[in-house]
């Protein structure tokens, strides 16, 4: 449901709110229809003192006398009134001699002790004779022993005595847990028995089985029975889900080929006798991410009607069915009730519960968006939140606190929530320890506090370093924005102080000790998972450190001590490579590097020239354009794209801040992800150019349907270029491959240069040293009149010999040679030198004549 590349369109462009089902349009990139927010809020909540007795989800009632204390060192006598709980009490050493463990459920144990009359409620007590737990149904009870398991592991209970406590008990939301509905690679078998059993340890009760790449669940093999193998472990995750009181939900994903005919019926019900036959007792089925016939809400109804009528009620021992509607978000949902949703609510058994994603794919569930569906499905929804899933950000681990949730709702509102996580199962752990807090006990959930008590369950060896990690490991960079890094400052080269950079550095110590630390997690699972991103961390934050160094250095005024340093911090493109497959930090440290590196060499230039350099900044509507991600559009990389991450309105445009105010001659821009199809780019748009910000000049006619943008013309003052979107009904991202403002023209400089890439050349002469030349051969330019000498910002090759520089005579004499002694190196002319030649192996950022 969220890796939209991948995808056939659900609906036309500018026609997503109103055009009926039946008019969808094949072959466009739902990528289109993304629209998360990409403000970054705050987590809420505060850390509480547990009194050592910490329980997840939060019960909600919980009473404690730590006067009176129970010992079970010697071990208790368990009492099992149903013989239903032989499997589940392992975690207590037997003695028939010891306290009494007693355990029943029941509606009428449970009126006796107090329960609510609702599946999954229980009551515990802990006294100085024995324990006694009564559930309203097994599933209560189950839920009552998951409590005192971790009662005596709390640290309350060390020593092997409990204090005395009462606890009554019950889930706010009667359907809570885990979808595995994500594109990309699916849960090995080892972790989803893995994940089954955390369910069931925090009390989520459904586990619903969607992954798409799953071929016998989607196309094309949802026809088919599961091959032997895959059907034996079908078998045993459903086994597992039965130990652990877990709904296994099977779901079957045909609405991209099916045909509305008595044959798929009779395939489908094949199926699901297939899946029954496995031990399946709970069907879902999912028409997300479709086109075609198959998103026709009517004969989606029938259908789900029909098995309602023919496999559920008949077999009799089956839970309702759930549906994932085509219009899952509000953001392409019909609202009308000719629309889909509004079908389902006239037409669908009100047995059946209906996913819904919220506002837009990615969203903070809120009472609007339930009360916008629930009004046309006529139900409470069945919440599908898409965190900490990570499929559209491969990339990148979400480890942060689970935040979002409103806390004001009931059973009322919604029937159910289920969390779609990433495709790491283990690190995806963090996240559902707080979706089960959540749903269990709605009001009284606080996010900060769940998320530390579930580092330290989850890691509890090496908590301080995985909380290290996890706090610059939350956001997803575009997309549903989530706060990282909120107790760390960082600071750009001008905002400097002592202090502050002697904080950062603290915290940065810190990081760098994070992969070495993580090595001792118990966890193997878990470390597996995590280890690149760890590698990659480290590196990040001794880059950082070397960045504050270097402020020092910048600040003492040796340009070239500064320079040598620093063209050795910079990231060579392997590194960068890697950092960029396994990213954190994206909020806060991966930009104080890059901002710190880009301050000092723009700062070094000036210092240089007593010119600001020639560099752009990213500016723009798109709030997104304000992080390094705006750097993309400058990189002189063409394969590489600025993302505005939300669906482009009237009034959106993306720029550049050229520092000063320079006489624009030419704009180029190359817009979206390609230049021949993509949908991500302004359809309808005119080049602006400003000196102000306020008052706006146009460059050139509007454009329609145009990628490859290029204006030029008589000189224009401006500090401020953009592209401004016209009127237009297109809804999908915006993409900008490059954004360049004056580039840098052989014909323009005043001297010739010669290289075998003269185009990549010419950056050693476009008074940017943030961009570079990677010099392979020979590089010859001539020496323009009166320059007396040059100074170069280079970074040689250490593996190779030095680069020698040769100074030419305009008759072709060699009047001297010399070598590349130092990074910055300074040359001085000789008398009547024509041309310069460098030849060898180095990078170079800049040559300046003086």
């Amino acid at each position: 449901m969220t890796n939209f590349r991948k995808l056939l369109s659900l609906l036309a462009a500018g026609l997503v709110c109103w055009c009926p089902l039946q008019a969808q349009e094949e072959g466009f990139d739902l990528t289109s229809q993304r629209s998360e927010s990409q403000d970054v809020r705050k987590v809420p909540g505060h850390v509480v003192d547990h009194g050592g007795i910490i329980i997840n989800p939060m019960p909600h009632s919980l009473e404690v006398n730590a006067a009176q204390r129970l010992d079970l060192s010697r071990g208790v006598a368990v009492k099992d009134r149903r013989k239903a709980f032989s499997e589940d009490v392992d975690f207590l050493k037997a003695n028939r001699r010891g306290p009494v463990v007693d355990i029943d459920f029941g509606a009428k144990a449970a009126a006796r002790a107090g329960v609510k009359p609702l599946s999954g409620a229980y009551a515990l007590s802990v006294g100085e004779k024995g324990i006694t737990i009564v559930g309203y149904d097994e599933r209560g009870a189950f839920y009552g022993i998951q409590t005192l398991r971790q009662l005596v592991a709390s640290p309350a209970a060390a020593g092997g005595t409990l204090p005395a406590v009462e606890v009554n008990d019950y889930p706010d939301l009667p359907l809570r847990g885990v979808v595995e509905g994500f594109y990309g690679t699916p849960w090995s078998h080892e972790v989803r028995l893995s994940l089954i059993d955390f369910y069931g340890r925090f009390k989520m009760n459904c586990y619903i089985y969607g992954p798409k790449d799953d071929p016998y669940h989607s196309c094309p093999n949802w026809r088919l029975p599961y091959p032997e193998k895959e059907a034996g472990n079908i078998r045993e995750l459903v086994e597992a889900c039965r130990r652990n009181r877990v709904d296994f939900v099977w779901a079957i994903h045909p609405g991209q080929d099916i045909k509305w005919n008595e044959e798929d019926y009779a395939n489908l019900v094949r199926k699901f006798e297939w899946m029954y036959d496995l031990g399946v007792r709970s069907f879902a089925i999912f028409f997300d991410d479709i086109s075609g016939e198959g998103t026709n809400p009517e004969r989606q109804t029938e259908l789900l009607n029909r098995l309602n009528e023919e496999f559920v009620r008949v077999k009799g021992d089956v839970t309702p069915l759930t549906v994932c509607p085509t219009d899952y978000s509000k953001l392409w949902a019909n609202p009308t009730p000719q629309g889909s949703l509004a079908i389902y609510g006239r037409t669908l058994d009100p047995s059946v519960a209906v996913f819904w994603t919220g506002d837009v794919v990615c969203s903070d569930l809120t009472p609007e968006t339930l009360e916008w569906v629930n009004s046309r499905i006529r139900r409470p929804a069945f919440y599908w939140w898409n965190y900490p899933v990570t499929d559209y950000v491969r990339h990148i681990l979400m480890q942060g606190p689970v935040y979002g949730l409103d806390t004001t709702l009931t059973a009322d509102d919604l029937c159910g929530l289920v969390s779609n996580p990433m495709e790491h199962g283990e690190a995806s752990k963090l996240a559902l320890y707080g979706v089960a807090d959540y749903t269990w006990n709605v009001a009284a959930y606080n996010p900060i506090d769940n998320w530390e008590r579930g580092l330290a369950l989850l890691a509890p060896e090496v908590r301080d370093a995985y909380r290290t990690f996890a706090i610059h490991s939350c956001d997803t960079e575009t997309g549903y924005r989530r706060d990282e890094s909120w107790e760390t400052e960082t600071f750009r080269l001008a905002d400097r102080t002592p202090e502050r950079a002697a904080a950062l550095r603290a915290e940065l110590e810190r990081v760098v000790r994070v992969p070495a630390r993580m090595e001792q997690c118990a966890n193997k699972e878990l470390l597996a998972e995590l280890r690149p991103w760890l590698v990659e961390f480290g590196k990040l934050g001794e880059r950082c450190l070397r960045a504050l160094d270097l402020m020092e250095l910048y600040a003492g005024g040796d340009d070239a001590a500064f320079w040598a340093a620093y063209v050795a911090n910079r990231m060579t493109p392997d590194q960068m490579k890697a950092y960029e497959a396994h990213k954190s930090g994206t909020m806060k440290l991966q930009p104080f590097y890059e901002q710190a590196m880009d301050d000092m060499a723009s700062g070094l230039f000036e210092r240089l020239t007593g010119e600001k350099p020639a560099g752009c900044k990213g500016i723009g509507s798109f709030q997104n354009l304000r992080t390094t991600l705006s750097k993309l559009m400058f990189d002189h990389d063409s394969t590489t794209h600025y993302t505005s991450g939300v669906s482009q309105q009237d009034g959106d445009w993306i720029g550049a801040d050229l520092g000063c105010v320079r006489d624009v001659h030419e704009v180029a821009i190359l817009q979206g992800r390609n230049s021949v199809d993509d949908v991500d780019f302004f359809d309808h748009a005119l080049v602006e150019a400003s000196v102000d910000g306020r008052q706006w000049t146009a460059l050139g006619d509007s454009l329609r349907t145009v990628y490859d943008i290029r204006w030029t013309g008589e000189p224009v003052p401006a500090r401020y270029v953009r592209l401004r979107r016209l009127e237009s009904p297109r809804t999908h991202w915006a993409s900008v491959r490059s954004f360049e403002v004056n580039p840098v023209r052989a014909e323009r400089l005043g001297f010739e240069v010669e290289a075998d890439d003269l185009t990549a050349a010419l950056y050693a002469f476009d008074r940017n040293p943030s961009t570079s030349f990677l010099l392979d051969g020979a590089l010859r330019f001539g020496v323009p009149a009166g320059a007396k000498g040059y100074t170069m910002l280079l970074q040689p090759d250490a593996d190779a010999a030095p680069a020698s520089v040769r100074q030419y005579a305009a008759d072709g004499t060699l009047l001297s040679e010399t070598h590349v002694d130092a990074p910055l190196f300074r040359l001085t002319l000789e008398s009547g030198a024509a041309r310069v030649e460098l030849e060898g192996a180095l990078r170079i950022f800049e040559i300046i004549a003086e």
